[in-house]
């Protein structure tokens, strides 16, 4: 991501300090893609935490993880604090170090860009009141954000990812923030809302997301759930109001909520954290909560 191909080409951008994808042309020219997308913040899912029983274990990965260290540090600078320490002794592998890991999650947590009501969307809602604008050969390209499927009918008129929430990788988000809480605890705290000046540790803001993605799927003060919209039928009727449908991806819209797609997205959070371990209220709630619905 900072010298991609030995040809100096980096993804950072130190000017808005976010990730963006670069358009390289035939003459060698680059083009940052100042798109704020979902793009921008999977380089947060690159995380992994070594416990030290595991290193005594495997004294063979110890001895290549120093190996590299020595003879390679140009590689070994691109991965954060694995040579260094945290919480319980364990190890980081990250692709981040906690300066721009602060930065990206700025732009997550925001509620004008990433952060909405139901979880982290896949385009910045920036991009609403100001749409990225190129001009490629002479033609006028733009993004802008769109909570449902795109209005256009490029890529088969099927294009969805331009701002509704997608719960796989909101997942894989929750997931991450867990590993680095696992590695920094309450030494590294982050703004959650951005703007808001309450200061979370990364497990809380993992919490934070968690409540607000189960969101979905709870009663509201007037008893339908975000998860059908205004449809009567699912949120009054006996015979649909608690069947849970779990879809992709969601749009978000003042007055409602479509959804598309088929996985059972939601589960995998719920499943996935317990068998980690993890301390997760809500996640725990949730399992509760669509048992309740399903017996």
């Amino acid at each position: 991501m900072n010298n991609i191909g030995d040809q100096g080409i980096g993804l950072w951008d130190e000017e808005d300090q976010f990730f963006y994808d670069v358009l390289r042309f035939p003459d060698g020219r680059m083009l940052p893609m100042r798109v704020r997308s979902m793009v921008g913040l999977t380089p947060l899912f690159a995380v992994e935490i070594i416990e030290p029983e595991l290193l005594e274990r495997l004294p063979d990965f110890k001895r290549r993880l120093e190996w590299f260290m020595k003879y390679r540090p140009e590689l070994a600078a691109l991965v954060a604090h694995w040579m260094e320490p945290g919480r319980g002794n364990r190890r980081l592998l990250s692709l981040l170090r906690p300066d721009r890991m602060r930065h990206v999650l700025r732009r997550m947590l925001d509620e004008a860009e990433f952060l909405s009501p139901f979880g982290v969307r896949s385009l910045s809602r920036a991009h609403r009141d100001q749409p990225y604008l190129v001009s490629l050969d002479g033609h006028p390209v733009s993004v802008n954000y769109q909570p449902a499927e795109a209005e256009s009918g490029l890529f088969g008129g099927n294009s969805n990812w331009r701002g509704p929430v997608w719960f796989p990788v909101n997942y894989l988000l929750v997931d991450a923030l867990y590993r680095f809480a696992d590695f920094y605890g309450e030494g590294l705290k982050v703004e959650c809302p951005t703007g808001s000046g309450r200061a979370l540790g990364l497990d809380q803001v993992a919490d934070e997301l968690t409540r607000r993605l189960t969101g979905i799927f709870r009663r509201d003060a007037q008893g339908g759930r975000p998860l059908h919209g205004t449809s009567d039928k699912q949120n009054s009727d006996p015979h649909f109001r608690d069947h849970l449908l779990f879809y992709e991806y969601f749009r978000l819209a003042p007055d409602r909520m479509d959804r598309a797609g088929g996985e059972a997205a939601a589960v995998a959070p719920v499943k996935g954290h317990q068998a980690n371990n993890r301390k997760s209220p809500h996640l725990r709630g949730l399992v509760g909560f669509l048992i309740s619905c399903w017996t």
